[in-house]
């Protein structure tokens, strides 16, 4: 007979899980204000390290569906804080970079993000800070990619 899961206290994947939704809600809730959801904070995030990167590399780096992409780059796009080529410069997928003003709302969300890692993780010291990015980066290497393509 197959063993489950157990005490739900001792599971490390409801641990984990507990800890992404406090994440996601907090991040929610302090980029309301800067009217940004979490896959378009990421979006801009993403653009801003890599100007250029198609409707399906973001949505990969964003952790979401092409199809949900394409409303995420629809709004921000219409918002005027990115842009997107018109033609392709390589294959079919158009390029899209922040606008002056993307990067201005990037700059605040990015504060408001770094601020709540900041408070999520200040019971950590700066070792356990790396140990904990390391052994997480080896949780999801063990399962391999699951990202949503």
């Amino acid at each position: 007979m197959a063993q489950g899961v157990g005490d739900l206290n001792l599971s490390v994947g409801y641990a984990l899980k507990q800890a992404a939704a406090a994440l996601r809600t907090a991040m929610d809730a302090g980029l309301r204000p800067l009217g940004l959801t979490v896959p378009q904070y990421a979006c801009l995030e993403l653009l801003r390290q890599r100007p250029g990167l198609s409707a399906a590399e973001l949505a990969r780096g964003a952790f979401v569906t092409r199809q949900s992409m394409h409303a995420v780059l629809l709004g921000l796009e219409e918002r005027g804080l990115l842009t997107r080529a018109s033609t392709a410069t390589r294959g079919r997928a158009l390029p899209t970079e922040l606008t002056e003003a993307g990067h201005r709302v990037l700059a605040e969300a990015s504060a408001v993000v770094a601020e709540i890692e900041r408070r999520m993780i200040r019971s950590l010291s700066v070792a356990e800070q790396q140990r904990l990015r390391a052994d997480l980066a080896a949780c999801a290497a063990a399962l391999g990619d699951t990202t949503p393509r």
